[in-house]
């Protein structure tokens, strides 16, 4: 009898909810704040630089609710039933994560096999959440959003979440065991976010950021945080009965944190050095701060940040934030006009990322996070024999079938490696003959600097095209240039930096300006122009004349564009080339900043790129990026009649 008894309680233990459980109506407004950050950051990095910083946000919530629900299970209980927990989490988390990894798999498949490459390995650590790791050694960094994004990236996090859950519940009860203060406990994980922030900060490594950006014990510190201040700040112990001095005085912290938040969303650069050296850190700090004033009870911070349209979106913003790369990608993929029209295009991906959202909310999510494994197959019999009678789940169970398969042709039909394209095959074949050419071209440029401070001081006349040598008037005549800028063109030391645009063209600016250096690289951004200057101005190698051709990847702010300009010097002439980048949101933005900086320095000259070639789509190949062979020839000549029309003044 009393075993029956023993067995009898712990069944209702397991059954029983603990008390006092308060539902935080305000955590669906931070977690609304940070996929609107995410998202925005996704579709216009140029007006959120730091929206990416809604990760630590969600890390946060999650350490922190995770945690003071075990605590308070366990003085509930006296235990944690830990196969209960395991269960919600994977009834809550799987189903959606497996119909976006099917779903996503099926589409690319069948449209776009360029990203079958690792398709195995993405999938399958997905599923068992070790993919961030996996993407650190095979993925492309997380601020490349130019060469093939895959739509799978952001998926890291939930990698991250994966794990902490997994041995959560573990560690809490080991807390709990071995330290009777919660402060000591908290104390104890404090520790171990600074810890995760040192490691973020040594290991930063500014030409490899998926090692700080994607490592679990990198990141780790924004749940440790959140999970920290569960033991000190328990939501269910807190009091709403507060004078009105600390009202007003969590009121005005939680307010203050909002801001700041708000202002970093806008100013943290994702490719900052200072980002990972304690920014991304006191960010989170910060944010901790708004978690724990909208936690508490006695401040208004729970009721400011809770509307119905902020319930709607918190309560999706798992599914908004799995959804949103496949769709923007595969958006993105199909429009090629999106820099000319950046916010009717926003909306339309927007609309269709809530679309797809509110179908696997209510088709997948909620119903699945509520039903009972156990009659699994006792529905699908019943099912198979009524299928008329249940038509909704035969259309879901047909369309699951479908894409599992699709994904086992994407399994088997996955590609060794990606076979390089034609365009890439010329760009790396340009970049070793660049790099051959730089060996005796730097040699050439004081040489050149010499022959054109003479050429200034005797004033030469015109250059009759006919005294050009004959190779040289074949060069001007391919080039549409006059003997005179030919004539300029070769007299003039140049250093050229930029990206694989500039790759491209590289040999075409070498046959015009024969000393030229050139540096580029593929998905070169602003954030790494500091540190490729100073290495050329190491190596003795910055001309007087420095052409610039970055922004093709990414946006540019203001800073960035100061820390090139300062770096070349102001005893250089630059000349900055506009893009063109008509896929891509951020081509406006990139403009009318390298424009604005031509009108702060007057050693800044504007290469309108994109003024010329936007109205001539026969130029470009199919990314409608980079210059074929008749558009390298318009490029390179606009280069030479400008850098010679200029220093001829």
């Amino acid at each position: 009898m009393e075993q029956m008894n023993t067995r009898v309680t712990r069944a209702a233990w397991r059954n029983q909810r603990p008390r006092k459980k308060r539902y935080i109506t305000g955590f669906d407004g931070l977690r609304t704040l940070a996929v609107i950050g995410v998202i925005v950051y996704h579709l216009a990095p140029s007006s959120m630089q730091g929206g990416y910083l809604g990760v630590p946000i969600f890390f946060l919530i999650s350490g922190y609710l995770v945690t003071y629900l075990l605590i308070q299970e366990w003085e509930t209980h006296g235990g944690v039933n830990f196969l209960s927990f395991y269960n919600r989490r994977v009834k809550r988390l799987y189903p959606a994560l497996v119909t976006m990894i099917l779903g996503t798999t099926a589409y690319i498949t069948l449209f776009q096999r360029n990203l079958l490459v690792n398709i195995r390995g993405t999938v399958l650590t997905n599923l068992v959440y070790v993919y961030n790791w996996f993407e650190i050694h095979h993925g492309q960094s997380y601020f490349d959003r130019f060469s093939g994004e895959s739509p799978f990236t952001h998926l890291w996090t939930l990698s991250i979440e994966g794990q902490f859950y997994l041995v959560w519940p573990l560690v809490v009860v080991g807390l709990l065991l071995f330290f009777r203060s919660r402060i000591k406990a908290a104390l104890v994980l404090f520790a171990a976010a600074i810890a995760s922030a040192i490691a973020m900060a040594v290991l930063y490594d500014p030409n490899n950021l998926n090692r700080v950006y994607y490592g679990t014990d990198t990141r780790m510190f924004a749940i440790l945080i959140g999970a920290a201040m569960a033991f000190i700040w328990p939501a269910y112990k807190l009091s709403g009965n507060v004078t009105r001095s600390h009202r007003l005085m969590l009121d005005g912290l939680g307010l203050a944190s909002l801001l700041g938040t708000v202002i970093l969303f806008f100013n943290m650069n994702g490719q900052a050095a200072s980002t990972y050296r304690g920014g991304m850190f006191w960010f989170t700090m910060l944010s901790a701060v708004l978690v724990a004033t909208v936690a508490h009870p006695g401040s208004d911070m729970n009721r400011i940040l809770t509307n119905k349209l902020f319930s709607y979106v918190g309560k999706r913003s798992y599914g908004i934030y799995l959804y949103q790369f496949p769709v923007m990608i595969f958006y993105e993929s199909r429009v090629q006009n999106i820099g000319n029209h950046p916010l009717l295009n926003a909306l339309i991906e927007v609309t269709l990322i809530m679309v797809v959202t509110e179908a696997s909310y209510r088709l997948i999510e909620n119903p699945l996070r509520h039903y009972q494994y156990g009659r699994v197959f006792s529905d699908v019999k019943r099912l198979v024999q009524q299928p008329a009678a249940h038509r909704v789940t035969t259309v879901l169970g047909g369309v699951a079938v479908v894409c599992f398969a699709l994904t086992a042709v994407g399994f088997v039909q996955q590609p060794a490696a990606a076979k390089p394209t034609a365009l890439q095959q010329t760009i790396t074949k340009r970049q070793a003959e660049a790099q051959k050419q730089n060996e005796a071209a730097a040699k050439k440029q004081k040489a050149l600097a010499k022959a054109q401070a003479e050429s200034k001081k005797k004033h030469d006349k015109a250059v009759a095209f006919s005294k050009l040598s004959k190779a040289d008037q074949k060069t001007a005549k391919y080039y549409f240039l006059t003997a005179d800028e030919l004539t300029s063109s070769k007299q003039t030391p140049l250093t050229a930096i930029g990206d694989s645009v500039l790759l491209d063209d590289s040999g075409d600016i070498q046959k015009v300006f024969p000393g030229a250096v050139v540096d580029g690289q593929v998905g070169r951004q602003a954030a790494a122009m500091p540190g490729v200057i100073a290495s050329i101005n190491q190596r003795g190698q910055m001309a007087k004349n420095v052409l610039v051709n970055v922004g093709t990847n990414g946006n540019i702010s203001q800073a960035q564009a100061d820390q090139i300009v300062q770096g070349i010097g102001r005893d250089h002439q630059i000349f900055w080339v506009t893009v063109h980048v008509p896929t891509r949101e951020w081509q406006n933005q990139v403009n009318s900043m390298i424009h604005k900086t031509a009108k702060k320095y007057p050693n800044v000259h504007v290469i309108d790129w994109y003024t010329k070639a936007k109205d001539h789509s026969s130029w470009f190949v199919s990314d409608h990026v980079h210059p074929n062979d008749h558009g390298n020839r318009y490029f390179t000549s606009l280069i030479a009649k400008t850098i010679s029309h200029q220093l001829s003044k």
